[in-house]
């Protein structure tokens, strides 16, 4: 039944797509943009002493290519990153086909965005929010993808058949060297379902105001069964003149089919060359606030200032809750953006502490720990 679902599921996007009309029209000649960035990074870490001795390290970021093209109605959108080894090379960040049927309607195919959350990012810094680290912000998953946005309302449904994957072996675990953080290890994501919307309303400020729900299977390796692992979110954007507010308030929650001595409280994700644990069960709630700063400096014409909030609050008793917390400025200089964070965190695997079990067990009387970034980047 659960398969026949999946189909008719699937078969659904069609039948929408259709009934809305296919009013754009098929181009002749086909066209194709090329871009890119090559970004560079300082930072200064707390708790690494022998760096801060030495005031900091400035190297390589990432070099990326993003390629646009359409023809006869269809188009691509694809974005490919080079980062150092260290950090997982290179990576196909996203990659996907698309059709429009008229100005509201499209569908996508490929690795796509998950329509979770404010979106593109329930962040403003280099860093994005809390949220990332858990796999639900700016996560990308293999699959198809139907957006309706109309003038009051938008609404998304998707259906993934599993994250993305660069190893076809027949009990092989994910890659680590990947964009998005994605269920890794014993367990694989399959078959997940998603839906999003969102009203619109308001003249003088504007309001976003939606939930999103998704439910999917993970399969385990070892023991050949199919657990779960679904997630609910309410989320708000407010944006007045030059000011912008996002909040968001999450459940997750994971039910993975685990040998006997394996902790079912406890998941693996990876991304970015690495591997580390996060706690099966939590809530997650996140509040942002940004502001734009119009200037005549120069080359230098805007400074956004902002502050990201995250808490993640773990379900299981004895589990130490994990925050994190940016304040920075962004600074656009042409096609130099300049993002200029200090960002702080308790428990968070990214900034100090432990960074295998900090978002899963944490550390008791774990101290706050700080990084002051400096991400300097041409986008061309």
């Amino acid at each position: 039944m659960y398969s026949n679902l999946r189909y008719l599921f699937i078969i659904g996007f069609f039948y929408i797509g259709v009934g809305s009309g296919f009013t754009v029209r098929a181009q002749e000649t086909p066209e194709v943009s090329v871009g890119g960035a090559l970004r560079f990074n300082y930072n200064l870490s707390s708790w690494k002493p022998e760096q801060k001795t030495r005031g900091g390290d400035f190297g390589y970021d990432l070099f990326r290519i993003n390629a646009n093209a359409s023809f006869k109605g269809i188009y691509l959108n694809a974005e490919y990153r080079l980062y150092s080894d260290a950090f997982g090379g290179g990576m196909l960040k996203q990659g996907w086909f698309g059709y429009r049927f008229n100005r509201n309607d499209e569908l996508q195919v490929g690795l796509t965005q998950v329509p979770f959350g404010i979106q593109q990012y329930n962040s403003n810094n280099w860093f994005f929010n809390l949220s990332y680290y858990v796999g639900l912000e700016d996560d990308h998953d293999m699959g198809i993808k139907y957006i309706h946005s109309g003038e009051k309302s938008e609404y998304h449904l998707a259906f993934f058949k599993n994250a993305e994957e660069m190893r076809f072996g027949n009990n092989t675990e994910i890659s680590h060297s990947r964009y998005s953080y994605d269920v890794a290890g014993r367990n694989k994501e399959i078959n997940q379902f998603n839906g999003k919307y969102v009203f619109k309303f308001g003249d003088n400020i504007k309001h976003r105001l939606g939930m999103s729900g998704q439910y999917g299977s993970l399969y385990n390796l070892d023991t050949k069964k199919t657990g779960n692992h679904h997630g609910f979110a309410l989320h708000y954007e407010g944006t007045y003149k030059n000011w912008n507010l996002k909040a968001e308030a999450m459940n997750i929650s994971h039910n993975p089919q685990n040998l006997e001595k394996a902790s079912r409280e406890v998941i693996s994700m990876a991304a970015y060359g690495a591997e580390y644990e996060v706690a099966a069960d939590f809530n997650m709630y996140t509040l942002t606030l940004a502001r734009l700063i119009p200037i005549e400096w120069g080359p230098m014409s805007a400074l956004q200032v902002y502050n990201d909030f995250g808490y993640m609050q773990k379900h299981k008793t004895g589990f130490e809750d994990s925050y994190m917390n940016v304040t920075g400025v962004l600074v656009t200089t042409g096609n130099i953006y300049t993002y200029i964070d200090y960002a702080a965190g308790y428990n968070h695997s990214w900034l100090g502490g432990n960074y295998v079990n900090d978002f899963s067990r944490g550390t008791p009387d774990a101290t706050w720990e700080a990084r002051f970034n400096i991400n300097i980047g041409y986008y061309f």
